[in-house]
């Protein structure tokens, strides 16, 4: 037997008869440890900048949402690589499984091509928006926002690479993909922000600097990895014919799951154009919550990641039991998770925003924001599981109406409402009612998936 008709059969093995549990947290950890490295990153770049500035501080947090839209780009269209290929290698089609990772290379160029030119064209009129030109705020965020657009290439080759590998079951090398871009990311930041170590002391630049070097080291390891190894799929450089077919295919659940994540950046630049009007300080606020709710969100982006292909391959291999455990399992321990990120927001929001340098007038709006916010925490986390189950079976839309009402038709329209109520602490509150939406919204859609489709598929011993 050849060692790579080995390397398919042990694989098959695992996401096909492997105890649920087992083989959710041995997909899951390498994820749940490099997405929660990524969230360590994103505090302490963001600890970093508050100590130049709160205007600093607000210009990062205004070009934050461009950095969300990149990474829902790359991980949306990755998502849908991961969805396609994990199923494709349950009903035992290798050929389309090398054809839909030899697609999703191209399209990581492609998504590039979009964010170089929008850092050329668009960023003096997207931060003009929120600051008048001239203001240290204005320059800040335009450097930033332009360092990062023209270097997003790194992160989104980086991304379909990591998407790839997990699909076949390997979490260990996007793991260290992670871990190296974040690790150079972290050890740059303060070098290049302060000028250390006979460094020029460069700023907020600084930050968008060591962001786009620590993408470049994760995507130079993920091609390493990929050109090097051994793998379930083949990713063909030359001689590849691109099918639209397979475009499509994957864009079916990746597009949806762009959409979605692109709406959450969205929601962010208008709630910031709501709060502005209010107080800069609360747009402060609110990116910090961002950044610090990702310890939170992270570990259970990261159980996703690794509960996707689980699900899609054994939906692909027709088998409801172990699905339907894929499933449960994965929401025990998403809701475990956000339950310990409720406490921590309840009874420590002082001491996270001080970790910002937080002024008093901060402390004063960001303390019941905090408080506020988080109750949405728990039912979070069925309304990010039931995405995944939404997404594994090829039902992308589903996760999109469900983003949909959250934080369009729900968070944006109540916060403008309440706002003007009782100011901006009482819009804090769209955040968990919109959440109940959400959580209606995707319980019904289960039940009806269910009952619809996953009932009637055979069940294997």
């Amino acid at each position: 037997m050849s060692e790579e008709k080995t390397i398919e059969i042990t694989a098959e093995n695992k996401m096909g008869t492997m105890p649920i549990r087992k083989l959710l947290v041995s997909m899951a950890w390498p994820a749940v440890l490099s997405m929660t490295i990524n969230a360590l990153y994103n505090v302490v770049d963001s600890i970093f900048v508050a100590q130049l500035s709160e205007d600093a501080l607000t210009a990062v947090s205004i070009v934050n949402p461009v950095q969300m839209l990149i990474i829902a780009l790359s991980v949306g269209s990755g998502v849908g690589i991961n969805s396609l290929i994990a199923r494709k290698l349950g009903a035992g089609r290798r050929e389309e499984a090398d054809q839909a990772a030899s697609t999703g290379v191209r399209i990581g160029f492609m998504n590039y091509l979009v964010f170089l030119a929008a850092g050329l064209l668009l960023t003096a009129p997207f931060v003009g928006t929120y600051a008048e030109k001239g203001t240290s705020i204005y320059d800040s965020a335009c450097v930033y926002m332009f360092i990062v657009c023209v270097g997003s290439v790194f992160l989104n080759i980086q991304v379909v690479l990591e998407k790839i590998l997990q699909s076949t079951g390997n979490m260990i090398a996007p793991m260290i993909c992670g871990l190296v871009g974040t690790v150079v990311n972290i050890a740059l930041d303060p070098i290049l922000i302060f000028g250390l170590v006979g460094m020029p002391e460069l700023g907020v630049a600084g930050a968008a600097i060591a962001t786009v070097t620590g993408q470049l080291c994760g995507m130079c390891i993920g091609m390493y990895i990929i050109i090097r190894g051994e793998h379930l799929v083949t990713i063909k450089i030359k001689g590849f014919r691109l099918k639209w077919s397979t475009v499509i295919d994957i864009y079916k659940v990746g597009l949806p799951s762009i959409i979605m994540q692109s709406i959450g950046s969205l929601m962010l630049i208008l709630y910031n154009t709501i709060l502005v009007v209010y107080s800069t300080t609360a747009v402060a606020v609110l990116g910090i919550y961002f950044k610090i709710q990702s310890f939170v969100f992270m570990p259970v982006f990261g159980l996703n990641q690794g509960a996707m292909p689980i699900m899609g391959y054994n939906y692909g291999a027709r088998d409801k039991n172990r699905l339907m455990d894929a499933y449960k399992e994965s929401l025990k321990i998403a809701v475990a998770v956000m339950g310990c990120g409720f406490l921590l927001f309840q009874l420590f929001p002082a001491e996270l925003l001080k970790m910002f340098d937080a002024s008093s007038e901060m402390l004063k709006i960001g303390i019941p924001a905090l408080r506020i916010i988080s109750i949405c925490f728990i039912p979070a986390a069925f309304g990010i599981i039931t995405s995944t189950m939404f997404q594994a079976t090829g039902h992308g839309m589903l996760s999109l109406f469900a983003s949909l009402l959250r934080q369009l038709v729900g968070i944006l329209p109540l916060a403008y409402i309440l706002i003007r109520i009782g100011g901006v602490g009482l819009s804090w509150a769209s955040f968990p009612l919109a959440e109940i939406i959400g959580f209606t919204y995707s319980a019904i859609m289960l039940r009806r998936l269910y009952k619809k489709e996953i009932e009637f598929i055979s069940t294997k011993s």
